[in-house]
């Protein structure tokens, strides 16, 4: 097994993982369209009536295109919740089906588990999340609470909050790149 998997290495075949925080990243609240960051920042921050409908979340800009792009490629979609309610993951996976998102398992913490600790067990070839500003910065954050034996496995991708996930690269094999 070890053998075809190196094999397929080489030949640039390996599936990448690619775990995305939904949140803030690829998703959003209605009433943050059209807005610029800082002002979907703001309603997140001040829980404008939107934020807390999450069934009526719409993708961030371009999110679901940038992701079948990368899902074309040879990369499966790893979808990080930050939902702990059985019925808000739902709600979730509802936005993801009605917008086209490529197909995806959907994980979220249960039973006192931290989201490092889903990313430990999953084992991400990419991390992206972004940068948690409305919520309290990097202490908020996934991949800097990660044990440091993991963290030279996955790679860490971080983009402003509300802004999406438009400017990271077509290519995903320069995700990979350090």
């Amino acid at each position: 097994m070890l053998l075809v998997r190196n094999i397929n290495v080489v030949m640039g075949h390996k599936n990448m993982k690619i775990a995305i925080f939904l949140h803030g990243t690829t998703i959003m609240h209605k009433n943050a369209v059209g807005k610029g960051q800082k002002e979907r920042v703001r309603q997140s921050v001040k829980r404008e009536a939107s934020v807390l409908d999450y069934s009526s979340y719409v993708p961030i800009e371009n999110a679901v295109k940038k992701l079948k792009k990368w899902v074309k490629q040879g990369a499966s979609v790893i979808y990080l919740s930050s939902h702990e309610a059985v019925e808000d993951v739902e709600k979730d996976k509802s936005v993801l089906a009605r917008y086209g998102f490529p197909e995806g398992k959907v994980f979220f913490r249960q039973h006192d588990e931290e989201y490092k600790d889903i990313v430990e067990r999953i084992m991400p070839d990419v991390l992206i999340e972004d940068d948690c500003e409305s919520i309290g910065g990097e202490k908020e954050m996934i991949y800097p609470h990660i044990k440091p034996q993991f963290k030279n496995m996955v790679r860490s991708i971080v983009v402003r909050e509300f802004e999406g996930i438009d400017s990271l690269p077509d290519d995903i094999k320069s995700l990979r790149i350090r």
